[in-house]
C-alpha cells in the first residue's frame, strides 16, 4: 500500500474544495458534459482546487431504472447507452482540459460504455488533466444491477494528487466496510463520494449523512460528497404517474466533513448550488494520533483484509510452451494437470 504524500507533523497543506449540487440534462446529449464545464469554471472562480460532482452524472442517472420494470425500460435503457461515453474518449479529453485550464481536480460519475456494457464509473483527473483514476462500482445497487455491470478490485486505490492523496466510492459502496478500509490502508486523506440524490426521500439523506460523517471519523480523512438534483419538470417528464413522482424527491445531501466528523459548512438539500470548505490537512494527522484504524488501533494479525486488485477480463489466456524445456540433454517433466483436467479426464473415462 502507499502512503500519503506528506508524512509531516507540521503539514500546512489547505485545500479548498467545492462539492457540486447540480441537475443534469436528459433531452439533449452533451449538455449535460457542458453544464459540469461550467461548474467547474464556477468552482474554480470561488478559490476551488477541487471539485466532485454526483454519482453517474455524465449523461445522467438512470432515474428511469428505479420506477420501471425490467421490460418496459428498455428504450431508456438504449438511449443511455448511446449517451453514454466511453474512457478515453471525447468526454474525458473535455474534462481533462478543463481541468488542466483551470488547474484543479475532478472527481466526475459517468455511465461507461466499455463494449456491450455500461459501468458507474468515477473518474479522476488531477490539476495538469491527467486521469489519475478510473474505477468502477464494485457492486451496483437492487434497481441498478440491470443497467450497470459490476466493477473489480483494482479501482479500490487512492491517488496522489495536486491536493493529496484521493479515493473514491459511489452511494452504498460506502456501507461495503472493506472497500472503504481498503482506501484507508492506502493512505487516503480526501475522499470524494458520490450519491445520485433526488431518490427516495428523507432517509436517503439521513443514510448519507450517517455514511458519510462515519467514514470521515474512521478513515481520518475530509469527506467531500456530492448528489444529484431534479427539478418539477424533469421528475414529470421521467414518470406522468404521482406514486412514482413521489420517490424522485428528497435525498439530496451536498457536503463536506473533516475527519473529525464535523460539517465545514452547511450542507445543502434543496437545489442547485455548491458546498465550499478549506480542508486543514493538519487535522488527519491529529484525529489519527487518537485513532488510526490501519495503524496503532488495527490488529493485523487477527484481523486483515485480503484485496485481490488486478482488473477483471473475460479472458486470461494461458499457453503451454510449444517445445519441452530441455536441461543437460533430458526434457524437463511436465507439469502436474490442473485438478479442473484430472476431472475432466475421470468423467470422460467413466463415461467410456
Amino acid at each position: 500500500m502507499s502512503t500519503p504524500l506528506s508524512n509531516s507533523p507540521a503539514d500546512k497543506r489547505v485545500v479548498r474544495a467545492a462539492a457540486v449540487q447540480i441537475a443534469p440534462v436528459f433531452d439533449q446529449p452533451g449538455a449535460t458534459l457542458e453544464r459540469v464545464l461550467n461548474a467547474v469554471g464556477e468552482a474554480a472562480d470561488k478559490g476551488a482546487q477541487l471539485a466532485v460532482f454526483p454519482e453517474t452524472f455524465v449523461p445522467y442517472y438512470p432515474y428511469f431504472s428505479f420506477i420501471e420494470p425490467p421490460y418496459r425500460m428498455g428504450a431508456a435503457h438504449l438511449k443511455l447507452y448511446a449517451e453514454a461515453p466511453v474512457v478515453p474518449g471525447p468526454v474525458t479529453e473535455a474534462l481533462a482540459a478543463a481541468a488542466r485550464a483551470r488547474r484543479i481536480v475532478l472527481v466526475v460519475g459517468v455511465n461507461e460504455r466499455d463494449g456491450g456494457s455500461l459501468y458507474n464509473t468515477q473518474l479522476i483527473f488531477d490539476a495538469d488533466g491527467e486521469l489519475r483514476l478510473k474505477r468502477r462500482k464494485i457492486t451496483p445497487t437492487y434497481h441498478e444491477r440491470m443497467v450497470w455491470g459490476q466493477g473489480d478490485g483494482a479501482g479500490l486505490r487512492c491517488v496522489d494528487t495536486a491536493v493529496g492523496r484521493l479515493g473514491a466510492l459511489a452511494c452504498w459502496e460506502h456501507y461495503n466496510p472493506l472497500a472503504r478500509y481498503a482506501l484507508m490502508a492506502d493512505g487516503e486523506e480526501i475522499h470524494a463520494s458520490q450519491f445520485p440524490g433526488s431518490m427516495v426521500g428523507q432517509v436517503f439523506a439521513d443514510q448519507i449523512d450517517a455514511a458519510i460523517r462515519h467514514h470521515a471519523a474512521e478513515a481520518a480523512s475530509f469527506v467531500v460528497n456530492s448528489t444529484g438534483w431534479l427539478t418539477d419538470e424533469q421528475i414529470a417528464a421521467i414518470s406522468p404517474d404521482e406514486t412514482h413522482r413521489k420517490v424522485l424527491r428528497g435525498g439530496c445531501f451536498t457536503a463536506i466533513v473533516s475527519p473529525e466528523g464535523q460539517y465545514l459548512a452547511p450542507p445543502l438539500t434543496q437545489g442547485e448550488g455548491m458546498v465550499v470548505a478549506d480542508l486543514d490537512l493538519a487535522l488527519v494527522l491529529k484525529r489519527k494520533r487518537m485513532m488510526d484504524s490501519v495503524g496503532h488501533y488495527a490488529r493485523p494479525e487477527l484481523l486483515s483484509l485480503t484485496l485481490d486488485d488486478r482488473p477483471a477480463a473475460p479472458v486470461r489466456r494461458v499457453s503451454s510452451p510449444s517445445e519441452p524445456e530441455v536441461c543437460d540433454g533430458l526434457s524437463s517433466p511436465s507439469p502436474e494437470p490442473r485438478a479442473a483436467d484430472q476431472r475432466v479426464a475421470v468423467v470422460r473415462s467413466a463415461a467410456g
